[in-house]
């Protein structure tokens, strides 16, 4: 069906002729990335070898070639694994061969979504954050939907960085090499058997990328490789790193992303209906559309008419209002590097003036977000207040409308439900919402028999949860100790969470403005609760990245507090934050905590998660959870703007501990004859309610679909 069919089945083939004939319909699973969201997927390859499964990174590929022909020949010989082998390979064969959803949107002309990071699974490590999981989250739903779609960004020899936090909780980072060729994915070849290519035009060089594809279900994701013999050691750097540092370097980046993108797109003999652009990044992809406008139209074509058809093409999403991620550069940047493409598509000042707020005032700088905003036919924010923020921020692109009249409407994010529901949660569902509930998650009559699940069994089911995190935190806080040097009698502290204690969560990124810093901000109510009668447990992770000092600075005021008698036991930061980390932190929290610096969160999709495995969320009155919190479904902090950063963090830190002390601790504690804290599990059950359906990634992509997506 897409470029690279022959490439993979040759693979598949390589890979079974490894394998005992029993086992050979497993290199087929092993090559798509479906088995990741199925019930059992993880677990029957890890039944293969446990150690080898978590020293691969949970790769099935690394798995199946690296095992010991022994064990493999030991599970070709147990009739019931060779059983649940063929079951997977059917399921995925029968997946395949579905019809497409019905509409416009055919397999010859699909949805082509850019991005400049997927978050698809844990052992594809080019995603840094939420806008890669959301990315991985949207190809997953395609697949499930049967939405035809490819995805587009880089193959990052680097990837993102690890983390390493010292003994004073200072961030480390370093990097590991990729090997595509040990991964789940192949490189895309023509007719002639020659890898496909494209050249793009950066700096003084053409800089040429092969393309490998990655199969998530039905979806397939294209990705650019210029680590070529080729290039020169400066071109081969550009798909080295995911937000590299160097501001030339990400310009270079985006154009092969964007104009590169575009042109493997043609080069793959794939015809899209719509190009979603999923942040600035891929923007310039917009100069190879004009240039493919004008080459297909009659001489004489007025350049703002071949705009028009650029725009017919195009859609656009913003994630967020931070500056860092709405860059823009000055005009001797832009034309060092990207200064060839504007002489093939356009004149050097029309093509700086695309993205500058005001196009006639030459002494602005050019933004990717600006150039994306002004060459999509439609924009939307990712949730109801981001698109409030976003249409006032971006007023000034439409002088003479009014900020309600911007054209950025807003479509909230959503999770993939298969992925993120896990463990106990997701087998409780399973029993009680009907054969193939999954499939409705957007339907909020497909939750309503949660409301009869007795309260005894989601409380049960929230412990299990709990237990499974609690085991992890043991091992992997202990590890992360020894390994920077602590002192042992606090090294194996780490072993001293309890199974039945409130257990508290804050992940993501350490940016700044997601406050962090808030929960060492009041040190004495924070050890309050920590050591009192009734003590709670704090878990901790996330990344700052590399140049921002302040981020990392927060994680060191987190860690002055670990030599404070009881801490050790029952706090933990938790290196190297990823998405199997995330997937067990959401799945095993009582509570979920968010602190954005209102209007900062454009949308997150950690508390969503989160809510999936009976999580409460305790957050600040921004992104989706402004318009998720009913007063019944979890706890909710003032979300104002307040220029006063200050006071407000005070504030803010002050309700948060108000919030615990008063409102969480007791309720998690209330219990009935049975042990069961009812109005705690009246909250759950109002959460499942309220925020399974509509947080959903299906809920998001039908939205998508309906209004973004339309293919005339």
């Amino acid at each position: 069906m897409y470029a690279g069919d022959h490439d993979m089945e040759r693979a598949v083939a390589e890979l079974a002729g490894l394998l005992p004939a029993p086992l050979r319909p497993l290199a087929r699973v092993a090559y798509n990335y479906r088995w990741s969201w199925t019930a059992d997927g993880a677990a029957m390859f890890e039944t293969i070898d446990p150690e080898r499964w978590a020293r691969t990174g949970h790769n099935p590929r690394r798995l199946l070639t690296e095992t010991h022909h022994s064990m493999l020949e030991r599970a070709a010989e147990d009739t019931s694994f060779v059983g649940w082998v063929e079951r997977l390979a059917a399921e995925l064969a029968a997946d395949r061969a579905r019809a497409s959803l019905d509409g416009p949107i055919r397999p010859e002309h699909p949805v082509a979504f850019l991005c400049c990071e997927f978050g698809v699974h844990g052992s594809l490590p080019i995603y840094a954050g939420g806008l890669g999981v959301l990315a991985g989250d949207m190809l997953k739903e395609a697949a499930d939907l049967a939405l035809p779609m490819v995805g587009v960004g880089l193959m990052y020899r680097t990837g993102y960085f690890h983390q390493r936090i010292d003994i004073t909780g200072f961030q480390h980072e370093y990097w590991l090499d990729v090997d595509p060729e040990r991964l789940p994915c192949v490189k895309v070849t023509g007719a002639d058997g020659r890898p496909v290519s494209v050249s793009v035009p950066i700096g003084n060089e053409n800089v040429t990328a092969h393309v490998w594809r990655v199969d998530v279900g039905r979806v397939p994701l294209y990705l650019l490789d210029t680590d070529l013999p080729e290039n020169s050691q400066l071109g081969r750097w550009i798909t080295s790193r995911l937000y590299e540092s160097n501001r030339a370097i990400r310009l270079a980046q985006y154009a092969m992303l964007g104009v590169g993108g575009v042109r493997a797109l043609r080069a793959l003999g794939l015809a899209p209906c719509v190009y979603h652009l999923n942040e600035g990044h891929p923007a310039l992809g917009v100069f190879e559309l004009l240039a493919q406008v004008q080459a297909q139209t009659p001489t004489g074509l007025e350049t703002e008419a071949a705009w028009q058809q650029v725009r017919d093409q195009v859609v656009f999403t913003t994630h967020t209002p931070v500056p860092a991620g709405n860059e823009t550069y000055e005009r001797s940047e832009v034309l060092a590097m990207l200064g060839r493409i504007a002489d093939v598509v356009s004149d050097r000042e029309r093509f700086l003036a695309m993205g500058r707020i005001d196009p006639g005032n030459p002494a602005q700088p050019t933004g990717m977000t600006a150039l994306a905003l002004r060459a999509s036919r439609q924009a939307n924010a990712v949730s109801q207040r981001h698109g409030q923020v976003a249409r006032a921020m971006w007023q000034p692109l439409f002088p003479g409308r009014a900020v309600e009249a911007v054209p950025i409407s807003h479509i909230t994010n959503g999770v993939h439900v298969p992925t993120w529901l896990q463990g106990p949660m997701r087998e409780l569902l399973n029993r009680h919402l009907g054969e193939g509930w999954l499939s409705r998650a957007d339907q909020p009559a497909t939750w309503a028999p949660v409301r009869d699940i007795p309260a005894s069994e989601l409380w049960a089911t929230r412990g299990a949860a709990r237990r499974q995190l609690v085991d992890m935190i043991a091992r992997r806080a202990t590890s992360d100790r020894l390994s920077r040097s602590e002192p042992l009698d606090y090294a194996v502290a780490g072993g001293g969470f309890d199974p039945e204690r409130l257990t508290i969560g804050f992940a993501r990124r350490l940016a700044t403005y997601k406050r962090l810093h808030l929960v060492a901000l009041l040190p004495e109510r924070a050890l309050a609760l920590i050591g009192g009668a009734q003590p709670v447990q704090f878990v901790f992770a996330g990344k700052a990245h590399p140049d921002d000092i302040a981020a990392k600075d927060v994680v060191r005021q987190v860690f002055a507090l670990k030599r404070s008698p009881g801490v050790a036991g029952r706090a933990a930061f938790l290196e190297d934050y990823d998405i199997p980390l995330a997937g067990q932190l959401v799945a095993g929290c009582d509570v979920w905590i968010n602190l954005p610096r209102p209007p900062n969160e454009a949308s997150g999709t950690s508390g969503m998660k989160s809510c999936l495995g009976g999580g409460l969320q305790l957050s600040v009155l921004d992104g989706w959870w402004a318009e998720a919190y009913d007063g019944s479904n979890g706890w909710a902090i003032n979300g104002d703007v307040d220029a006063d950063t200050p006071a407000q963090d005070q504030r803010d830190a002050r309700a948060l501990f108000d919030l615990l002390e008063h409102e969480v601790l007791p309720m998690f504690h209330e219990r009935d004859l049975e042990g069961v804290p009812q109005r705690w599990v009246a909250m759950m059950r109002r959460s499942l309610l309220t925020n399974g359906p509509r947080f959903s990634a299906t809920r998001m992509l039908r939205d998508y679909v309906d209004r973004l997506y339309r293919c005339d």
